[in-house]
């Protein structure tokens, strides 16, 4: 067998034209993990935030990278070969993941490629019924509405504030998601409908057929309303697009309520916030293999579905960051691997 796959690498940070689709070393197995050839791949914003050298964060944030990386992080495949402690998984096994996040910011996930070696707590067979293009779609994203909306799962400390994130109870309870077209809106709006929410859906008028289908009971077109202004009284706001912008949603919640933006930086309202009787939380989404385990049966059983924006082949991921430039994804960009 060859030493040799072919694989998608950076050299030097920039824009899409730095993804070069090019001969790499396959990974060796180590204890613990198990390597996986790969059939989907999965695209995040992380991935090309690694690939713009993380310039949209202060310079002592911005993770220390060697040249040539494999940026990617979502995977399904089938297991190639398992390392010798590792009981839990066989060759043969189709499997998917979020590799090594948020472990291998500065590139060690390495997903773009044929071949992926995976820690096996961060692994889980892939839904049965679930072709593994839908499968790399789900992993970063079904798991950061999980973790924010059902069970955050670990005890890691929180990067991102003093205190640990909790969800909330949502049965019975209205929550406003933003951004709910996007790859995290559209599955937090079916985790909370899954628990009994009543949903109210904020996204671009040409998604309002799509997310009705997936179960919001409301849908606001923020091109002509702003829900900022229209909503009230709401127990909880999950903010997909998240930045500077999400204080805007504190005027929508009652007493009590919570704010979640998936994208926490440059939120500065939290005295406001504290002023009102609100909680305000974030956490960063961690790979969790025992949850993809949990989330599997939904995904085949159709409780929840997961949207596919594009496909492009592993060699033309230059075109599929292009894609997720251009905005308005409805649902996941994902690369189909060639054999």
């Amino acid at each position: 067998m060859s030493d040799l796959m072919k694989a998608v690498r950076l050299h030097a940070f920039g824009g899409a034209e730095r993804l070069v689709y090019e001969d790499a070393p396959k990974p060796r197995l180590q204890a613990g993990q198990v390597l996986v050839r790969v059939h989907a791949v999965g695209l995040n914003p992380p991935d090309w935030y690694l690939r713009e050298g993380y310039d949209m964060l202060p310079p002592e944030w911005r993770p220390r990278v060697a040249f040539p990386i494999i940026p990617g992080t979502d995977i399904s495949g089938v297991v190639e070969a398992v390392a010798d402690d590792v009981p839990d998984f066989t060759a043969g096994d189709e499997v998917y993941a979020m590799v090594r996040f948020p472990n291998g910011l500065a590139g060690e996930s390495r997903a773009y490629a044929q071949y992926v070696s995976v820690p096996a707590g961060e692994l889980a067979l892939k839904p049965s019924a679930t072709d593994h293009l839908h499968a790399a779609a789900a992993p970063m994203s079904g798991l950061t509405a999980w973790q924010f909306l059902i069970s955050l799962g670990h005890d890691e400390p929180n990067p991102l504030q003093p205190f640990r994130h909790e969800p909330v109870p949502l049965a019975g309870k209205t929550v406003l998601v933003n951004g709910a077209a996007g790859g995290v809106g559209h599955l937090a709006v079916q985790l909370a409908k899954w628990k009994g929410a009543t949903v109210i859906a904020v996204a671009s008028g040409g998604n309002e057929a799509f997310l009705r289908d997936l179960g919001a009971d409301e849908f606001i077109d923020y091109g002509r309303i702003r829900p900022e202004d229209s909503v009230r009284d709401v127990d909880l706001v999950v903010d997909a697009v998240g930045g500077a912008m999400t204080g805007r949603f504190l005027r929508t919640l009652k007493r009590g309520g919570a704010l979640f933006p998936i994208f926490p930086l440059g939120f500065e309202g939290r005295d406001q916030a504290e002023m009102l009787g609100l909680t305000v939380s974030s956490t960063q989404v961690r790979s969790s293999g025992a949850q993809l385990a949990q989330i599997a049966p939904l995904l085949d059983d159709g409780t929840v579905r997961v949207a596919i924006d594009s496909v492009f082949p592993l060699a033309e991921a230059r075109k599929a960051h292009e894609r997720a430039a251009a905005g308005h994804i409805r649902g996941k960009i994902v690369l189909e691997v060639q054999r």
